[in-house]
């Protein structure tokens, strides 16, 4: 049954993988595409590379018996062979480049490479808090958590397939590996329930459902016979229909809007895994048109340089993002940019199959380096490009050496938000608080007549706004969005501990809606002020947050605008790495904004009542907020 185009080859499955790899690719360099959802690629290649080792492991060989010592280590030895050069060379050429960028860009930097170096990168990164989902500083190799939970099933799988092959009969052997694929998919829905998406995520054991179902199928199929009704035009129709269906069911996921819910995880991933293992199937039917189709030459070159473009793209879009703007793919990924990484990421992975992955594969280590030893001693041109390339790889290990020695503990929005928090675990011995001037006739009120809510921004700039507005109070929390601003101010308000000005900061992480912040304007009331922050964020959805809150601003009375973004666009230098949280001057940038705010409104309080007195009787005129 197994349609094999060489000893080691499967007819269909380099198609496959280049369709795995371009919709990975396509999600992370272009991620205003359709394929939304385009991190299903992963899945993909899960179900090949389980179907495809087991496939390998059951083949008959001369080297020994399933399970045996020697049949182990030869295994273990050609998996290496084909992963490993490849992935030290853009390890260390990238963690250099990074070394040269510097800043936050080298934050974990050890772990990172440890996770890369010993296929752990994805449990190292669950047990560091990292957030797969989040916007915050790149992680240069990020990308690498699934190779990591792919050479665990390198490792493991042979050492449990003899114990599966000992239950008698194909099916139950199928039923089993099924019914595992369904305990990971659960447990992946758990995870995710109780909002643990990055575990869930990362975890081999929640992630392990593509690679199991990928070896149900090699169970399936193995060692059935070719039959002739196999190869009638019939048969090979409709398998080839069935081949479509698969694809289609790839796209499909790939399509659907990300959510951190059961419906994307594992459910998107479940419908990729289901079209990848019946695409797989189709291709691998005798005399299979779906096959030949997948095999075409593009898809066929892209298949077999799969990996190094995976391993490469990400490490090169955050390089080219950071080193040109600063930020991140968090930031929005420009489309010369994806074009640009694209370009260098084929153009790095084609080079590496030729120079590194190849001949590693084909001769091993020892006689690779001896073949560099053999050049280094030869001719002159031979004598040069073998120097050439020892030099290069002495300095990609220093300078990946030299990155992580060199990493900070932490980014500098971290370090930012830390201070902030560690100011406001202090504010109970804040000096006692007094007037602020700010001209001859107008006096800012002072702290204890303000109440402020936000996100990490107003954290981040809590020390400046302790220090402008002694006895100020301040409740501000990371990831705070909009929507949690009613509940917040209730909460303050049934407390009695809402003061006479209001300020909220809570346009940073996501599109505003009008109906929130007309049920806080409701909550403050018309006794009070509420005065709107307005956003400063390399984020797509700024303008549109500043716009609507300076329109809700002129609809309502006694609602104003701070307007940081304003104050902070000719001072971005006075901002963290990631261009969004402000250091210590640029808190203070933010507290002034604050302070302008509440000047404004005490400007028009003195001109409303100055008219007010000078209005002709019975004809006052409109006061803009109580007195």
């Amino acid at each position: 049954m197994l349609k094999q185009t060489t000893p080691m080859r499967f007819a269909g499955l380099d198609g496959l993988r280049a369709v795995a790899v371009t919709l990975v690719v396509i999600y992370h360099l272009f991620p205003g595409s359709p394929l939304r959802g385009g991190f299903v690629g992963v899945d993909v290649f899960f179900v090949i590379s389980g179907f495809l080792i087991t496939s390998l492991l059951l083949r008959t060989s001369r080297v020994g018996r399933l399970g045996s010592p020697r049949r182990l280590i030869d295994f273990w030895r050609r998996r290496a062979r084909r992963l490993i050069p490849a992935l030290v060379v853009v390890v260390t050429v990238c963690a250099t480049a990074a070394w040269l960028v510097g800043g936050d860009l080298l934050v974990g930097m050890g772990r990172q490479v440890l996770g890369s170096a010993t296929f752990s990168y994805n449990w190292l990164a669950v047990a560091d808090g990292a957030d797969y989902f989040a916007a915050t500083a790149p992680e240069l190799f990020r990308n690498f958590w699934s190779l990591a939970v792919e050479e665990q099933f390198y490792v493991v799988w042979p050492l449990l397939l003899p114990l599966v092959l000992l239950i008698p009969g194909r099916w139950p052997r199928v039923a089993l590996v099924i019914a595992a694929a369904g305990g990971s998919a659960w447990w992946m829905a758990q995870l995710v329930g109780r909002g643990e998406v990055t575990r869930a995520y990362f975890g081999t054991d929640a992630h392990a459902f593509g690679l199991l179902i990928g070896i149900a199928l090699a169970l399936a199929v193995v060692n059935m016979p070719d039959r002739a009704w196999m190869r009638s035009r019939g048969a090979r129709s409709g398998v080839l229909l069935a081949g479509f269906v698969g694809l289609g069911a790839i796209v499909v996921a790939a399509s659907m809007p990300e959510t951190a819910d059961a419906a994307t995880f594992p459910g998107s991933l479940l419908l990729a895994t289901g079209g990848s293992a019946l695409a797989v199937f189709a291709g691998i039917w005798p005399g299979s048109w779906f096959g030949r189709g997948l095999d075409v030459a593009p898809l066929k070159w892209i298949g077999d340089r799969s990996y190094g473009i995976y391993l490469w793209h990400w490490p090169v879009l955050v390089l080219l993002l950071v080193g040109t703007q600063g930020f991140g793919p968090e930031a929005g990924v420009p489309v010369w940019t994806g074009v640009l990484a694209l370009v260098v990421s084929v153009g790095a992975a084609a080079l590496s199959y030729r120079f590194v992955e190849v001949p590693f594969r084909r001769y091993g280590f020892r006689h690779a380096l001896r073949a560099l030893g053999r050049r280094i001693a030869g001719g002159p041109v031979s004598r040069f490009t073998g120097l050439a390339a020892l030099t290069v790889a002495v300095v990609a290990i220093g300078g990946t050496t030299a990155a992580i020695v060199n990493a900070p503990h932490t980014t500098t929005a971290a370090a930012a938000i830390n201070r902030g928090e560690a100011a406001l675990d202090g504010s109970d011995a804040a000096p006692t608080p007094t007037p602020t001037p700010t001209d001859e006739a107008i006096v800012v009120p002072d702290g204890t007549e303000i109440t402020a809510v936000g996100d990490s921004v107003m954290l981040a700039s809590a020390p400046s706004l302790l220090k402008q507005f002694p006895g100020i109070s301040v409740d501000a929390e990371v990831s705070r969005s909009i929507w949690a601003g009613p509940d917040i101010l209730s909460n303050l308000d049934a407390g009695g501990a809402l003061r006479d000005n209001v300020v909220v900061a809570l346009g940073t992480n996501g599109p505003i809606d009008w109906d929130v912040l007309e049920q806080m304007a409701q909550i403050v009331g018309k006794d009070r002020n509420l005065i709107l922050v307005n956003a400063h964020a390399p984020r797509d959805w700024i303008p549109g947050v500043n716009a609507d809150l300076e329109a809700f601003a002129d609809s309502h009375r006694c609602v104003w605008i701070a307007d940081w973004s304003g104050s902070i666009a000719p001072h971005e230098d006075l901002l963290a790495g990631d261009g969004i949280h402000p250091g210590d001057a640029g808190g203070e940038v933010f507290a002034a904004s604050v302070e302008s705010a509440l000047e404004r409104i005490e400007k028009d309080r003195l001109r409303a009542v100055t008219d007010f007195e000078h209005a002709p009787s019975g004809r006052a005129p409109r006061v803009p907020f109580p007195e």
